[in-house]
């Protein structure tokens, strides 16, 4: 597992580059599980169906990672994208290395640097947005515990919050993981005082 914080890209890139002949082509997309990944690779074979290879790897916010050469040589090619998203340190990211060939090899060295190479610069161009690992709680109050638990959220850094108005009030909010404990030390005792009518953590 990651720390609390954590980086993903910005934005899509495609960056193109010719190396002796060769076309390399770097498609990056936001992926954060596998089935976003199988369907990103899935649009890009798609988009190259005439291609020599489609090498391709990712890494998730949990560290989970895959890489694949894709009839290229053992560790020429999907090696140096997964060091080249490592050594960005950005997550929930995949990077496809599209290869039209040219006729002449590159051999080992040239291919890692080329695969490497073209996966670092469009990894560049990506920019980054930080994330907060969060997890989810959901506490259930009277009308007049609303002041109190709307303070209690923001000095506990909480986010994305979902207010729910019925005869009681119910509010969602998303809490950073590293002082989710201590919170639901402070609900619980609220919870006995009964100030608030419950709590839970939600399972996302």
């Amino acid at each position: 597992m990651l720390g609390t914080k954590y980086n993903e890209p910005e934005h899509s890139v495609t960056y193109e580059e010719k190396i002796k002949r060769s076309v390399f082509i770097a498609n990056l997309e936001i992926c954060r599980n596998e089935i976003e990944a199988k369907n990103f690779l899935a649009k890009i074979i798609s988009q190259h169906r005439d291609a020599t290879h489609n090498c391709r790897a990712y890494i998730f916010e949990d560290n989970s990672e895959y890489f694949s050469d894709d009839g290229e040589p053992s560790g020429t090619a999907g090696r140096p994208i997964l060091n080249a998203i490592k050594k960005s340190e950005l997550v929930n990211v995949m990077v496809i290395v599209t290869r039209y060939f040219g006729g002449i090899k590159l051999g080992v060295r040239g291919l890692i640097d080329a695969y490497g190479g073209v996966a670092e610069k469009a990894l560049s161009m990506s920019g980054r947005v930080q994330k907060i690992l969060t997890s989810k709680i959901k506490i259930s109050l009277e009308y007049n515990s609303m002041g109190l638990i709307t303070r209690l959220l923001e000095n506990f850094g909480a986010l994305n919050l979902i207010w729910e108005y019925n005869e009681a009030v119910n509010v969602i909010a998303d809490i950073p993981i590293n002082l989710l404990e201590n919170i639901l030390h402070e609900l619980e005792e609220l919870k006995a005082r009964k100030i608030i009518n419950d709590y839970e953590k939600i399972l996302s």
